[in-house]
């Protein structure tokens, strides 16, 4: 499933740079995770990192993006296949 950061986000910072698939980026009030871009860290950690980090604990499970660990793997694979120079 992809990650969701909720409105309990106080803007710290500490969740963007943390995120391997760039998937975190300000929205117009909080940061935001982009689903299609959300591997919960599936193919580079074990954990996903921007939960680690946040001192909050206001990122959750998105229970509108259900995917199985195989299929973050498989969006792990594409985006990692698309941003490998040609």
């Amino acid at each position: 499933m992809a990650l969701k950061i909720t409105e309990l986000c106080v803007n710290c910072d500490v969740c963007e740079p943390v995120c391997p698939n760039k998937a975190i980026a300000m929205g117009p009030e909080i940061y935001e995770i982009a689903p299609s871009r959300c591997t919960e860290c599936v193919g580079h950690y074990d954990v996903p990192q921007c939960i680690e980090v946040c001192p909050v604990e206001c990122i959750f499970v998105d229970p509108e993006h259900a995917e199985s660990r195989d299929e973050l793997l498989g969006k792990y694979l594409e985006l990692t296949q698309a941003e490998k120079p040609a």
